[in-house]
């Protein structure tokens, strides 16, 4: 931020701009409620069954809670809540913390030796599991609340708009925030694929992680926050900052008034489309602007349940979905099970590095069934929907062998056969995989993070993990090319998708489709609007040869004339 007062001082704080906009209001801090003593007295051996009792009651409690919440939120937080509250009721953290009261401690410290514990076996294994620890941390808080009769910590209560900063936030503190109370998020920690990311951007509230100084911001001062640039400014001159804010109010009403079907401002159509995890999300979308769906996340019936769901029984959870897009596109992604995502049928029980591991079309190694019958399913629930436009695509293929299998199924069963882009060997031998399938969609939170090298949930790795990443962005050119040239459909259904700056990007590089929470097409259906084709292409001209993250987005704002 440039200063128009120079007799004012100022000090700002730089982070990860992860969801675009620009809000000033008192900062209000959220932290985590002080641990009590690590040591108790033991308890008489009367007592211990009774303590088992309130613990069972109290860790029901949490995840009757958090499954609420799911139920009630859609897309990406319903999602990570269902997982938060089953890691309340995890059989293995529970029997660790019963073991300790059975033998004398009291169920509060029981409570935080279970779970420190499993934070320490998640911080061992790495990848995604690691980012499990935050929501470890949060039901074991939760927990000790309910034992102690004392209501569940979270977010500060406010009636005023605030700037909510945190070390780090919870899905379930995410997850309910009202934007028109917290006008935006900072954390010191997370990277633009963290859930808290992810879930500030389907809310619309602007986001900045990876502040590594946020602390030099105390609670109740003024803050402005630049979530385009990245930064958080003190010591503003008020008129100023709400000058700034009135000047971002107007590309916020353009998102308001903004409808569908999206095009440039030289009237080229671009197909956007939404990430969906059930039929209730999907009718949102389809209620919204969404043209169909672009991702399908089939995990939620496989992660509540100890045993593979029968074919009738997911045909059932899949048909809403395309009944909610009749005569649309919905593309589903089979079970993407692995790493966060643990299927007891479905993955293996320990792996030193799951992100790595057994997960997406690796699960058929030693369980094919699974893969052949989720298909059937598909097929079957397809056929209640004629109309719709049903493709289906594997998550994490990495060999040609195994795209020409899965095509094979798919193709056998009526349906349109594509596989995701995330591991770089898919993009090596692009030519020859769209040879196989009928198209790609690209899962840029992946395909970032094994590119880089770097686990896209670490709070450490925000800049690697960053889609603007020039490595990244030249495989997604890459891809896109070779997609144009044999004429088969490139997608776009990552995070990347819902960065209305990026979103140029993609489109110039010829990416066909981009698909996103549902809340975020608005922002990105305006922003393609205000500019052309030829700009778009420009802008991906522009990022090629881009030193960081930042150095492509700047040339990119450059050439979409927003600098």
């Amino acid at each position: 931020m440039n200063d128009t007062h120079e007799s004012v001082t100022t000090t700002t704080v730089y982070g990860t701009p992860v969801v675009p906009g620009v809000a000033y209001a008192p900062a209000a801090w959220t932290r985590r409620p002080p641990m009590p003593p690590q040591t108790a007295p033991e308890l008489a051996e009367a007592e211990r069954a009774d303590a088992v009792k309130d613990f069972d009651t109290a860790t029901q409690a949490v995840a009757d809670g958090l499954f609420q919440r799911a139920s009630a939120a859609d897309g990406h937080a319903a999602e990570v809540l269902t997982v938060t509250a089953s890691l309340a009721t995890d059989r293995a953290w529970k029997r660790e913390a019963t073991g300790r009261i059975l033998k004398g401690t009291p169920p509060v410290q029981a409570t935080m030796a279970a779970t420190a514990k499993f934070i320490s076996l998640f911080e061992k294994a790495g990848g995604l599991m690691e980012e499990r620890t935050t929501d470890l941390r949060d039901v074991r808080d939760r927990v000790i609340a309910h034992l102690q009769g004392q209501p569940e910590p979270g977010i500060p209560v406010v009636d005023h708009p605030v700037v909510l900063l945190a070390d780090d936030l919870s899905p379930a503190d995410t997850a309910g925030l009202r934007p028109e109370l917290y006008v935006a998020i900072a954390t010191q920690v997370g990277g633009p694929t963290s859930h808290t990311s992810i879930i500030a951007r389907q809310l619309g509230i602007p986001c900045i992680v990876a502040a590594r100084e946020l602390a030099e911001i105390p609670d109740g001062a003024p803050v402005l926050v630049d979530a385009h640039e990245g930064t958080l400014t003190l010591g503003v001159d008020e008129g100023d900052a709400l000058a700034a804010v009135a000047e971002d109010a107007q590309r916020v009403a353009l998102i308001r008034q903004w409808r569908g079907p999206a095009r440039t401002a030289d009237g080229v159509p671009v197909q956007l489309l939404a990430n969906v995890q059930d039929g209730a999300g999907a009718r949102a979308a389809a209620e919204g602007q969404a043209e169909g769906v672009g991702l399908f996340r089939t995990e939620l019936l496989f992660l509540d349940t100890p045993v593979e769901p029968s074919v009738e029984s997911q045909a059932d959870s899949y048909a809403p979905v395309f009944q909610a897009f009749p005569t649309s596109k919905v593309v589903v992604r089979t079970l993407d099970a692995g790493s966060d995502k643990p299927v007891p049928f479905a993955t293996l029980s320990e792996e030193f590095n799951p992100a790595l591991g057994v997960r997406g079309i690796r699960t058929t190694g030693h369980n094919e069934a699974l893969l052949i019958n989720q298909l059937d399913a598909v097929a079957e629930a397809a056929k209640t929907q004629p109309g719709t436009d049903v493709w289906v695509m594997a998550p994490m293929v990495s060999t040609l062998p195994e795209a020409e299998w899965f095509t094979g199924l798919a193709h056998d069963r009526g349906l349109k056969a594509g596989i995701m882009i995330e591991v770089p060997s898919a993009v090596i031998l692009i030519d020859q995989f769209l040879q196989i399938v009928d198209f790609v969609s690209i899962g840029t939170n992946d395909l970032t993070q094994y590119t880089m090298a770097a686990d896209r949930m670490s709070p450490h790795l925000a800049e690697y993990t960053d889609p603007w990443q020039p490595a990244v962005l030249e495989l997604i050119a890459r891809t896109a090319r070779e997609g144009l040239h044999q004429d088969k459909p490139v997608g776009v259904c990552g995070e990347a998708a819902a960065d209305p700056l990026l979103a140029c990007v993609l489109t110039g590089m010829g990416i066909t489709s981009l698909s996103m929470a549902t809340n975020a097409i608005p922002p990105v259906g305006a922003q393609l609007s205000q500019v052309t084709l030829e700009q778009c292409r420009s802008a991906a001209t522009a990022v090629h040869g881009a030193r960081d993250a930042k150095d492509a987005r700047n040339r990119a704002r450059g050439a979409l004339g927003l600098a």
